[in-house]
């Protein structure tokens, strides 16, 4: 069956632009089925279980298709908990990146008064709880009037957390020629009668089928990094473990092409297979794996997809997957024919959430397994290389080199050459001179930021601001100490002349921000 890609998807050029900034090449089968639906203008019901890219399947088309020039409401969210808010917000503000399209997140336990002037400021989507909306809805600062897309997230844990009259209620206070997308996991008889009720009668009912999600036989890890020093971690792992064969997937066609030149230039046998290659080039990439000549592929889901090499015995998400259904998909190349099977999985500590979710969705434990240090490598393969060296002295096939030995002792100890020989070994079987220093993160610089508790300011409202004024990643952010009056950050070195150009000077929370280096503590 032929890959559909979001270009082939009607959405705008520039959302398309921002999910490929986020790694992404092609749909999901939700957001396969649904984008193109909701482009047309029906109404949906999109069937499928949590992990499989719901945010995307309506953000997307509704960034897509709003009116950036008004400054009204004019798409409206509704979610069961404050959680999946922030985490539809987050993922609104990635899909919206190169388009004027602003939201907010609006659920209790948060600021009324905040929420209040980001309304009157105007903003195009919004996301919330139901308790909290009717809550502006009757101040009236929040006026549902001129919404054109009404998305129920989750309508099903909604029901069952009591929120149907209120749903109602809010539903009552839109335009009744809006476009109206219920997205549920299951479909209890109280979600249908809301469907029949507030749906326009050509309504599409878009179901996903609930996959098997079977990974008994795999053993399941994942190793928190910082993102400069993933590669580091790959060649770590790879050099304790020593997989016969292994699969390393990647969530881009450039990101294979990068990691497979670095791979290389450490001396691995390793070669990528992406959608760019054509498929003469695939199939002999394919053909090597299989005969062995390849121990690593470096691969892009869609590439992948056909595999099936028996004899693989890792499989490494190198980037973590668009969902959970993707998941499962990968780590299936290994553990295949009654085998056991490894899979890691390297993640930063944004990604916690989301591995947690994996974890929920498929019912089996991930554990967590530090980065070996470069002792623990210099163990494992001192022990392989005695054990190999011990067995080949055992079948006395060495007497034809015995003349070369005499020569060199003539000028030198037995102890002398065997280390030598030994060091040229292990040499050939390590490209990478580990040292444990470099998995450290890397250095830091302390910022001083001239804004603090008095300005109404939190860890949360810090990081989006570096990130929106200078598109620095949080990641790359260490210690945050918020003082009455002033601010110090920590920052890796390479992102502080990006925070000091992009956020010094700009404006948090109607406050001009002076950022400079802070000065020496001596």
């Amino acid at each position: 069956m032929k890959e559909i890609k979001f270009t082939e998807l009607e959405l705008k050029d520039t959302v398309v632009n921002a999910i490929e900034d986020m790694g992404f090449e092609n749909p999901s089968e939700i957001q396969a089925a649904s984008i193109p639906t909701v482009m047309q203008g029906f109404d949906i019901i999109g069937q499928a279980q949590t992990g499989t890219g719901k945010t995307c399947a309506f953000g997307a088309p509704i960034i897509s298709k709003i009116d950036n020039k008004k400054k009204n409401v004019q798409a409206i969210i509704l979610t069961p908990t404050r959680e999946l808010a922030i985490q539809i917000y987050d993922e609104l503000k990635r899909l919206s990146k190169y388009e004027k399209v602003h939201s907010i997140p609006i659920y209790g336990g948060q600021s009324m008064e905040k929420q209040i002037s980001s309304l009157k400021k105007g903003v195009s989507i919004v996301i919330g709880t139901p308790g909290r909306i009717l809550d502006h809805i009757r101040r009236r600062t929040l006026k549902l009037d001129e919404v054109k897309y009404l998305v129920l997230d989750e309508a099903d844990e909604m029901l069952n957390m009591g929120f149907i009259e209120d749903i109602e209620e809010i539903i009552s206070k839109t335009s009744e020629d809006r476009q109206t997308l219920l997205f549920s996991a299951t479909m209890p008889r109280q979600i249908r009668n809301l469907a029949e009720k507030y749906l326009k009668p050509d309504a599409k009912h878009i179901q996903i089928l609930k996959k098997s999600l079977t990974v008994s036989k795999i053993e399941q890890y994942f190793c928190e990094i910082h993102t400069s020093l993933r590669l580091e971690a790959l060649c770590r792992i790879i050099d304790i473990d020593n997989p016969d064969c292994a699969i390393i997937f990647c969530k881009t066609k450039r990101g294979v092409d990068e990691l497979v030149s670095s791979m290389q230039s450490k001396g691995y046998i390793v070669e990528g297979m992406h959608g760019d290659m054509n498929q003469n080039q695939r199939l002999s990439t394919l053909n090597k794996f299989k005969n062995g000549q390849l121990k690593f592929l470096a691969a892009t889901d869609v590439a992948a997809r056909g595999i099936d090499v028996q004899n693989v015995t890792h499989v490494f998400n190198y980037e973590l997957p668009q969902d959970t259904e993707s998941y499962v998909h990968r780590i299936g190349r290994t553990g295949r024919a009654n085998k056991s099977g490894t899979a890691y999985s390297f993640i930063t500590k944004k990604e916690l959430s989301k591995l947690h979710l994996i974890e929920k969705t498929i019912k089996s434990k991930i554990n967590k397994k530090p980065i070996p240090t470069a002792k623990d490598i210099l163990n494992v393969k001192s022990a392989s290389i005695i054990s190999r060296v011990t067995e080949d002295l055992s079948n006395k096939d060495f007497e034809k080199f015995m003349p070369m030995v005499n020569e060199l002792k003539s000028n030198h100890s037995l102890e002398e050459i065997a280390a030598v020989l030994l060091k040229n070994i292990f040499d050939k079987e390590i490209t990478t001179d580990y040292n444990d220093d470099s998995m450290q993160s890397e250095s830091t610089t302390r910022l001083f930021l001239s804004i603090g508790r008095m300005d109404n300011i939190n860890v949360k409202t810090l990081l989006e601001f570096i990130d929106d004024t200078s598109d620095v990643d949080s990641n790359y952010i260490g210690k945050i100490d918020i003082l009455e009056k002033f601010s110090f950050v920590d920052v890796s070195e390479s992102k502080v002349s990006e925070i000091l150009k992009g956020s010094s000077g700009r404006k948090l929370n109607g406050r001009r921000v002076n950022i400079e280096v802070a000065k020496s503590r001596n």
